[in-house]
């Protein structure tokens, strides 16, 4: 039986993909499971395909599955809807079904004007969907009434059954690593808080539950070994337990693992301990929810955390080498230019690193949404609109779009200047056996001003010098490579070529065998004329097309006959 699992594409395009570009991972807990079931599996990432619509009808033509399934969220629900039309013309017979999240919200919705859909599975979706596919392989569907957290019309009337139990042991799935190849990777499912503006208390019970340290590190072990060397531990608070972040990260250095890593905590879960810890295994970034300056609004959004707990957790993170990243949300209820000034007072006291702004969104599923329909007496026909969501300001006379486009460009204006400021104020722990990482942190830090992120973003100012100052610090940590090519390369730009060649020689008796490295400071060395010395440096490289090109430049002002063979 062939079983096709897509994640669908949304209806607004986005300037940074990675925001929807991910599978969920449940899909492939789904898929795991499925396969040690003997069934026949496929993932599909089409978070990108809205404008390809004869491409999906080949390929699902081509496949000919039996079922599709589609991990829905409310954002995606129209791409959902959309490949679900395109299945059903092309396969007269295939079963679709829908879960996920925007499925389990909104399921009475769908089911209800949306004909190509046969099933969605509410929510933890594991068991409820391999029963599903059972009842569908033995032709028993009259069966399926009695499968726990499945919905359905049959002869005109809405059918669902009781809710399906929570997995206890998450460890008893099958690891999806066996099977899939993927960087996002979770530790546990849910989050005890109860944020008016997120669905996973209602969809996860605000239950919290582990994998051992064990099962997680081994994924990322099998992973690794498939060539993942950077993951996004996906956890609403991976750091919720600090033994058990200890123990995973002891036992990540313990397996010789050289990964890298990004979490996301709360403030009120962190601890310096821990902090030591992460950064040994190669966690490089946190990502914590402020959400607003304003003790009250945090009120207001149930975001229970303290503004001295959040003033802790940035300057501890910061200390031990790992990037801070703050999350905010603007437009909500009660939001006023003097909360917006609240919220950047805070930004220039706990000098994030990285800082992203959300307007703050409407969704099924959620506190938010439950007071939007009881103030609107609305029913779920809003969401027969193409929309992905509802804009809280949208719902609310007191604020207008004019008022949140400006409250999100003072936000983003006030954080890009106070950039270089913050790395002038990054303090870490004299602590000899992190200056390694220290170094790391630094290094990377400074190619974000240099050649990544921050270097085109006009709003920051003075970039090259603050990336010059950190590769400058990096190196007075450790002898690090990105930090000796990155301050080279600078000083090269600046023509400031003998101290460009210092650094990189430097450079060269740490990391001989580097190319970068021996290619700059080749070029350096072009560019005061110095060609035999040059020729050397590009000549170790025999097997570089790069180096044979400058090679043969050399030749050529050096008046030799004998070119490099391009």
């Amino acid at each position: 039986m062939k079983v096709l699992l897509i994640y669908p594409y949304f209806l607004d395009q986005r300037i940074h993909a990675e925001d929807v570009s991910v599978t969920p991972i449940g899909l492939y807990y789904i898929g795991a499971l499925l396969k040690e079931n003997r069934y026949d599996v496929e993932i599909l990432n089409w978070y990108d395909r809205n404008k390809n619509s004869d491409e999906i009808k080949k390929i699902i033509k081509d496949k000919n599955p039996d079922v599709i399934g589609f991990s829905v969220v409310n954002a995606n629900r129209w791409g959902a809807i959309e490949i679900a039309k395109i299945a059903r013309k092309t396969l007269k017979n295939v079963k679709i079904v829908f879960g996920g999240i925007g499925a389990t919200f909104l399921c009475e919705h769908l089911l209800k004007n949306f004909k190509q859909i046969d099933y969605i599975v509410l929510g933890e979706g594991e068991y409820t969907f391999l029963d599903l596919l059972e009842c569908i392989y033995k032709k028993e569907e009259e069966r399926i009434g009695s499968i726990k957290g499945v919905a359905f019309i049959k002869d005109g009337r809405l059918f669902k059954t009781e809710p399906s139990d929570f997995i206890e042991s998450i460890d008893s799935l099958p690891m999806p690593a066996k099977y899939f190849t993927f960087q996002h990777v979770i530790s546990s499912r849910g989050c005890p808080s109860n944020c008016t503006f997120c669905g996973s208390p209602k969809f996860w019970g605000r239950r919290v539950r582990f994998h051992s340290p064990e099962y997680f590190v081994e994924q990322m072990e099998l992973l690794n070994k498939k060539g993942i060397s950077f993951f996004y531990v996906s956890d609403d608070t991976f750091t919720m337990r600090e033994d058990r972040v200890i123990q995973i990260c002891r036992n990540i250095i313990e397996r010789g693992l050289k990964i890298n890593w990004f979490a996301i905590s709360r403030v009120n879960f962190v601890s310096e301990e821990m902090l030591y810890w992460m950064r040994k295994a190669g966690c490089i970034q946190i990502s914590y929810g402020v959400e607003s300056g304003s003790e009250k609004i945090r009120q207001t959004l149930n975001k229970n955390i303290k503004t001295c707990d959040i003033k802790r957790a940035f300057s501890l993170t910061v200390k031990y080498g790992i990037l801070p990243r703050a999350y905010f949300i603007y437009g909500s209820p009660g939001e006023t230019d003097e909360t917006i000034d609240e919220t950047i007072n805070l930004i220039k006291e706990i000098k994030p690193l990285n800082s992203i702004f959300y307007i703050l969104d409407i969704f099924p599923g959620t506190t938010l949404y439950e007071d939007f329909q009881s103030r609107n007496k609305t029913g779920e026909d809003i969401w027969l609109k193409k929309i992905e969501d509802i804009m809280y300001f949208e719902t609310d006379s007191s604020l207008s779009k004019e008022k949140i486009l400006s409250y999100g460009n003072r936000l983003r204006t006030e954080f890009y200047k106070s950039l270089p400021e913050n790395v002038s104020s990054i303090d870490l722990i004299d602590k000899s056996d992190l200056y390694e990482y220290h170094a790391d942190f630094l290094s990377r830090l400074a190619m974000t001003f240099s050649h990544g992120d921050y270097a085109n973003i006009k709003e920051i100012p003075d970039k090259e010098n603050t990336a010059e100052k950190l590769f400058s610090k990096a190196l007075s940590y450790y002898p690090d490579h990105r930090a000796f090519l990155g301050l080279g390369i600078i000083k090269q730009k600046n023509r400031e070529y003998m101290e460009s060649i210092a650094i990189l020689e430097e450079a060269r008796r740490h990391y001989p065998e580097s190319e970068h490295i021996a290619i700059c400071l080749g070029i350096s060395y072009m560019n005061i004329g110095q060609f035999e010395k040059a020729l050397k440096c590009f000549q170790a490289f025999p097997d570089s097309q790069t180096a044979l090109n400058y090679s043969d430049a050399c030749h050529r002002a050096l008046g030799n006959k004998e070119a490099s063979k391009l």
